[in-house]
């Protein structure tokens, strides 16, 4: 995810008088992974009143020092070499961990912390392949712990609106579904190659925007099973050392590059439903189209973002019938109080202290996975794949 699409996100503070907050408790957090997503996990934690950040890790030396020093704070325990020192030091007594690694180091440090009882927020993607995505979840399901997935746009009103449309009836039975979305140029640089390199990010565009479309609208329709997806991936410009976005570090980005730049799919899900899915990093368009929901009864159009930004595009529309008259309906963008990210990190400790499920459940994400897992299997193998999903 690149910065762009962090914008306005943040802008939010929490006071514990206004959200009912017991701060006699404090949930000691400790940190694995300390590059650029982290900054904005750090943001939002430091303004939770009942928070103790206790310590950190990352794979860089020194990496996590600085990283706490930048944002002010003293006495966090850093002089860890892996995830698993940190986790393994019972004197942290912690609660919490907020994973912020790459995409391929997703996994390992979930089961890790879930193994020693400890609650996780997971960045997204869930994971690389659906394979550790169940993995995770088998951990999670032994541990009795708090696992969520890190998709702050469900906390947006107008995503919510969506939901409760489609759940209302007011659509009729839902057949078809496109959605995706994209950047006319975005593939994300400005922090380095992680996201780019196979062995660090392992999918691109696919996993990194491309599972926010898809959970904008699988989480409208009450996420119905996928059962087969016929795959496209490509990578035309992140391979090419022209591409503007790597200013004088062409040659060496478009070697690195190992991951898709554009993805494609056709799923058929559960309840006869299709979905026709794009995204994209790079293209030679502003988008490859707004979303849509197809019903028996109504349409709804939700306008796409220039660059995924955790809310809808411009005022949606319904496309349906009043008195045998085709009409519009035209609904206002609504506006949300506080910013995503920190509403993902309250739920998600409050879930903690009072025992109540994952605000972003796995059990849902993971047909997310399967899709995106799919996707890549069926584009490599070039035909349409059965998605099969082990059991838990």
């Amino acid at each position: 995810m690149a910065d762009k699409s962090m914008a306005g996100l943040d802008h939010f503070s929490v006071r514990a008088e206004d959200k009912g907050i017991d701060t006699s408790k404090k949930v000691r957090v400790g940190f694995i992974g300390c590059g650029w997503i982290a900054d904005t996990h750090m943001q939002s934690f430091i303004k939770q009143p009942d928070v103790e950040i206790v310590a950190g890790a990352d794979i860089v030396p020194g990496k996590a020092e600085a990283f706490f020093k930048k944002h002010g704070l003293e006495g966090v325990k850093t002089d860890y070499a892996s995830h698993k020192e940190m986790l393994d030091d019972e004197s942290l007594g912690l609660d919490a961990v907020t994973i912020c690694t790459y995409n391929c180091q997703h996994a390992g440090p979930a089961i890790y912390a879930l193994n020693k009882g400890i609650n996780v927020l997971l960045e997204k993607p869930f994971t690389v392949t659906l394979d550790e995505a169940v993995e995770v979840m088998r951990a999670e399901k032994k541990s009795g712990k708090v696992l969520t997935i890190g998709f702050q746009p469900r906390f947006d009103e107008n995503m919510k609106l969506i939901k409760k449309i489609v759940q209302s009836g007011e659509l009729g039975e839902i057949y078809y579904v496109q959605t995706g979305g994209g950047r006319r140029r975005g593939i994300p640089t400005p922090h380095g190659t992680s996201f780019i390199e196979e062995e660090t990010a392992g999918v691109g565009a696919l996993g990194d925007i491309g599972c926010y479309s898809l959970d904008m609208v699988l989480n409208a329709l009450g996420y119905p099973k996928p059962l087969t997806v016929s795959g496209y991936k490509s990578a035309y410009f992140g391979k090419d050392s022209k591409y503007c976005g790597y200013g004088k570090k062409g040659e060496e980005y478009s070697k690195k590059f190992g991951v898709d730049d554009f993805a494609a799919a056709f799923i058929r899900l559960e309840g006869g439903i299709v979905l026709d899915f794009r995204i994209a990093w790079a293209m030679n368009l502003d988008t490859p189209g707004d979303t849509i929901i197809m019903g028996t009864k109504g349409s709804l159009r939700i306008p796409s973002t220039e660059c995924w930004n955790g809310t809808v595009g411009g005022p949606m529309k319904i496309y349906h019938e009043v008195s045998g008259v085709q009409v519009e309906t035209e609904l206002p963008v609504l506006k949300t109080s506080g910013g995503l990210f920190d509403h993902k990190i309250r739920t998600f400790l409050d879930a903690c202290k009072n025992g109540t499920p994952s605000p972003i459940p796995s059990s849902e994400i993971l047909y997310n996975q399967a899709i995106i897992d799919g996707v890549v299997k069926s584009a490599e193998a070039g035909r349409e794949v059965e998605i099969v999903i082990p059991e838990v």
